[in-house]
């Protein structure tokens, strides 16, 4: 208790530039740690939501009602992300070009991959949102930290020279409060960077299992317009 009472008043003694340092470093530990959580949660969600769709892909169901389910989630209110969304790009668009005759197969599937592209794209964006951030807290924090620390050195040293008598307890609060300003930099970065790194290896695995779907997708999709422009000019 002692400590923690010590502590305290290290912070509240300390100078102006100091305190806002610290400030500056509590707050950015508080973001952190809420953006933590919520992408811990949103990549949870997203990888669930993949293996679930997987599943239901390729459990043999026809195309046409796997994207009228979406259809009713969506009226529902729910939000489709990840391989859905991208599924539903693809073949709304592969729906609405297999209609005009004169497109061709190849036409149809390069069409249907741009869309996807896209899809998968904002995909990526909602994955990384919040990434950025992190990034920074973790590459800035212990500058931060070190400039409070510096600063307090120096408050001391200036405190120092106009003591009548120097000693140890003279420039002890102002290298602690320094100190302080240094741990806080750390607290707030180690937790950011290890956020940052594992979070990114999530995306990448998240996005690049995306890009094989897409593939496979699109190879189902130009066996299904191949068909159907074959079956069209037989009947032709």
């Amino acid at each position: 208790m002692e400590e923690q009472l010590s502590l305290l008043e290290l912070v509240l003694n300390a100078s102006i530039t100091v305190q806002a340092v610290m400030a500056i470093l509590l707050l950015a530990s508080v973001v952190s740690w809420y953006m933590i959580i919520n992408r811990f949660i949103y990549y949870r969600n997203a990888r669930e939501e993949m293996y679930d769709f997987e599943d239901r892909f390729w459990s043999g169901i026809d195309l046409s009602q796997l994207y009228r389910e979406g259809n009713e989630k969506a009226a529902d209110g729910e939000v489709i992300i990840g391989m859905e969304s991208i599924f539903r790009a693809g073949f709304k668009e592969f729906s609405r070009l297999a209609q005009q005759a004169e497109v061709d197969s190849e036409a149809i599937i390069e069409g249907c991959r741009r869309a996807m592209r896209v899809a998968s794209m904002r995909e990526e964006e909602r994955l990384e949102k919040h990434l950025p951030f992190l990034a920074s807290v973790g590459s800035t924090s212990p500058y931060i930290g070190l400039f409070g620390t510096v600063w307090g050195i120096m408050h001391s040293f200036r405190g120092l020279a106009n003591a009548t008598q120097a000693t140890l307890a003279t420039v002890a609060p102002g290298i602690s409060e320094a100190l302080v300003a240094t741990a806080m930099g750390l607290f707030a970065a180690i937790p950011a960077v290890l956020a940052y790194n594992r979070f990114a290896a999530r995306v990448d695995l998240l996005t690049g299992r995306y890009d094989t779907y897409m593939d496979e997708f699109s190879s189902i999709l130009y066996r299904q317009a191949f068909a159907l422009r074959a079956r069209g000019n037989r009947g032709g």
